[in-house]
């Protein structure tokens, strides 16, 4: 079995879960302040990519950071490459579809926070800085892994959003998903079923272990 694939989606999921997990974390942030103005139309918008076509979301991406962009023109006068069709547009795209799983999880975990514990910090002379890193996000901790752990499995199974702004090969290599597609297309039906068992293993894998500790997590919220 040719393991390339499944590692360059590997190397591809860890750094979108990471980019998705460090701006999924702001934002829920962001949407935890209850006097934002319209905060729902906000969360709507981000968690778009949940329910929109890959092909949307690959388009808008395209829009946003090809040649033609000023994102664009921006990253190759600095970089000397282009965004699209690379390692790079692979890891944007991974971490833009699984974004809203984890804005989704650590909001879930910044509400159910307690708001007498953020009292209590505050009259012990805490700004909110302070309170935010040194009460709220460790005990949202719990939420914020699952979101990572989602945004992880999300980004291994990418498929339409990274086909459209990576292109089918990166390096010279097919992503896990693209190698099935190309091999059953290809008539070469034991390396696609070998390729889909992996993947399977470590998503379902992952995703048992995300849930677990929401369901731990959920309990201790609730006790």
């Amino acid at each position: 079995m040719n393991w390339a694939p499944l590692l360059l989606s590997l190397k591809v999921a860890v750094l979108a879960m990471v980019l998705a997990l460090v701006a999924g974390t702001a934002l829920a942030v962001v949407l935890d302040w209850r006097r934002l103005p319209g905060r729902e139309l906000f969360y709507s918008i981000v968690v778009a990519p949940m329910i929109l076509p890959p092909t949307v979301l690959g388009y808008y991406l395209l829009v946003a950071l090809g040649t033609e962009s000023a994102l664009g023109r921006a990253w190759e006068s600095v970089t000397g490459s282009t965004i699209v069709f690379s390692f790079t547009g692979a890891v944007i795209a991974a971490a833009v579809g699984s974004l809203p799983l984890v804005v989704r999880s650590v909001r879930i975990g910044l509400e159910s926070v307690d708001p007498n514990l953020k009292n209590a910090a505050r009259t012990l002379g805490a700004g909110p800085v302070r309170v935010l890193f040194t009460v709220v996000l460790p005990l949202a901790a719990p939420a914020i892994f699952a979101g990572a752990m989602l945004a992880f499995a999300r980004s291994l199974g990418d498929y339409g959003i990274t086909q459209m702004v990576a292109g089918q090969m990166i390096d010279g290599t097919e992503t896990a998903s693209i190698h099935v597609m190309n091999a059953l297309y290809g008539g070469r039906e034991e390396e696609a079923r070998n390729m889909s068992i992996a993947t399977t293993i470590v998503g379902v894998t992952l995703l048992y272990a995300s849930n677990v500790v929401l369901h731990r997590f959920s309990k201790g919220v609730h006790v």
